[in-house]
Order: C-alpha cells, then structure tokens, then sequence
C-alpha cells in the first residue's frame, strides 16, 4: 500500500504534504478502515519538539485494511517531548530524566529497555507483522496473527544483532472488536461505565506464573533493592529482543478480545513511566470528565495531566499516554 502522507520539520503539523520524498512528521498516524474495520497506529518519527498548547485537527487518510511500514529516523532519542491530536485518539510522550528516549509507537506503545533499537525496530516492523498474519489467516484468527506477529518481529530483531529489548502493548479494532495484546508492562485500561478495567497483566518476574515458567527453564527471579528482576537483571519477564536473557524472557503476547458497547467509553494505552505512579481507577477519574459526558472532549489535555501527575509524584522514567474515545469506533 502507498506510504502515510508525512510533512516536513518546517512544516506546521496541521498541513499534509504528498510527497513521499518528504521527511516524516513527529507522529505519523494513519487510521485504516474498511466498512466496520479500523485500526489506530502512529509512530515517533523527528527529534524536533512540538510546542503547541492543542495541536490543530488533521484529516486521517482511508486506506484498505492494513498497517503501513514506518521508519523512525536517527535522533527520535533527542526528543523531549511529543503532542498529537486526532480523529478519536489522542498522544501525549514526555522523555524521563534517566537519558535518552526509548518509548516508540507504532501499533501504539514500545518502552524500550537497554537503549532505543528495540522498540524503533519494533515500531517499523511489528504492525507489518501483524496484517501479513491476518491476510494469511482471513481475518479469522486475530488472536493468533498478532502472536505470530509478536514472535516474528522478535526473530526479526534478533537477526540484527543489536543490543536491548522492548515491552509492547497493541490495540486493533477489528469488526467491532477491541482486540488488546502485551508483552512486558505496558498496559491498556479501559474505562467502563466510568469504572477501570485492566485489559492486560503486567509481565514481571514476580508473577507467580511468570516465575514458575522461568525457574522450570533454568533461571532464577530474585529481589533486588526492592524490585523483582530475571536473573538479577531485567525487572519484566516478557518482550521483543533481550538476547542475552532469551531463554527466558519470550515474545509471545497475552491478549484479550471484547465487543465494543456504548459503555466502553475510552481506552488508556501507557508505558510503565505512568503506571508506577498512578492506579487504573486514578487514571480514568482522571480522564473520564475530560472526554465523557462534555460537549467539547479534551483526550489531549487528559494525556498530559496524567503525565504531569506522574511526574509530580516523582516518575523519571519516561511516559507515553495515548487515549482512544471507543465511541467513534461502535460497530
């Protein structure tokens, strides 16, 4: 399929250029939709910095089913910051204080670990991955073509010879469906009737049947100055790369499929750089009179004040947020 349509640096984000010769935007984002079917997927694309107080309102492009290929060029670790508004979705990414960026997005969210090649490897190929599955399957077997997908660009990953790894969280709606996979602690928390749920778990070597998989394959979870790790070293115990630890630390996803109703109100997507600081219920108190119930939704600014309150309670790592309002996704 052709190439997102992408704009220059110099060029205000609200402008679209055709040329695909022109460098990538800050976020390049493409809605896919077919009939009922659409997907939501973006990528950190420039390591200029947005400042903006509400980015400007940009028509998504339809395209046939399907993911695009997107590169993320050298200096996305300079970034400090990345703001994006769309169609139903909303992103806010703040870089922590421990170094470069390593947060990617692509189907939505890579917290890459060990350096950024991780999580830019898999925000240019998993979404790939992925549709070529789906195709492969007819679409019948979403579950098992985003896992395939997950394992793929992990072998993919691995060929490169490259150091680090990165945790995933992807959603896909698909036909009416919310289908949400993870590997790693990025999470996706959907808000019920103003109520959180969790639509993942958490991989961490602490989970009882995360630590039995790796003692029953030789390794060992221990505690380390407060914080369960993998053979005294990485605090999650699945994810994309990790090549000297795997043995132990798979690719392969969790995932959960629901129908989407009028009481799914919104899904809140974020790395681990949130969740150590705000709880799933703080989390959707916080965003649900933003978006819900309002004549004008403010996702955007939901995005950043869970960042900001993140950080005010001492976050240094860094925070990724993405918000997507279901409604505009009812079957």
């Amino acid at each position: 399929m052709p190439a997102p349509p992408s704009t220059s640096p110099s060029t205000p984000p609200s402008s679209l250029s055709s040329s695909t010769a022109a460098p990538l935007s800050p976020l390049t984002l493409l809605i896919n939709r077919q009939a009922n079917d659409a997907v939501v997927c973006g990528s950190l694309n420039s390591p200029t910095l947005l400042k903006r107080k509400r980015p400007a309102r940009i028509e998504i492009p339809i395209a046939p089913f399907g993911f695009p290929a997107v590169e993320t060029p050298v200096g996305v670790d300079r970034m400090s910051e990345v703001e994006f508004e769309g169609d139903g979705y909303s992103v806010y990414c703040k870089r922590g204080k421990r170094g470069a960026m390593e947060d990617r997005l692509s189907l939505v969210f890579f917290d890459g670990h060990g350096g950024a090649k991780a999580a830019e490897f898999a925000a240019n190929n998993i979404d790939r991955n992925i549709m070529k599955e789906v195709a492969r399957r007819c679409e019948e077997d979403i579950e098992e073509a985003v896992k395939n997908g997950y394992l793929t660009t992990d072998a993919e990953f691995l060929k490169e010879d490259a150091s680090g790894g990165t945790c995933c969280v992807t959603a896909l709606i698909h036909k009416g469906d919310l289908v949400v996979s993870n590997a790693g602690d990025c999470r996706a928390v959907l808000s019920r009737g103003g109520v959180a749920e969790a639509l993942t778990v958490d991989h961490r070597p602490c989970r009882e049947d995360e630590r039995e998989r790796i003692e029953n394959l030789g390794g060992y979870v221990d505690c380390c100055r407060g914080v369960w790790r993998l053979q005294g070293s990485l605090a999650v115990s699945r994810g994309i790369g990790d090549r000297h630890l795997k043995q132990w630390v798979v690719a392969e996803p969790e995932t959960r499929i629901l129908r989407i109703s009028r009481e799914c109100e919104f899904l809140i997507l974020a790395s681990d750089g949130l969740w150590e600081k705000v709880s799933n219920q703080e989390a959707v108190d916080l965003v649900h009179p933003l978006c819900v119930g309002v004549d004008n939704p403010e996702p955007f600014s939901a995005c950043k004040k869970l960042s900001d309150l993140s950080i005010t309670r001492g976050s240094t790592d860094d925070i990724s947020v993405m918000v997507i309002q279901l409604a505009r996704f009812l079957p």
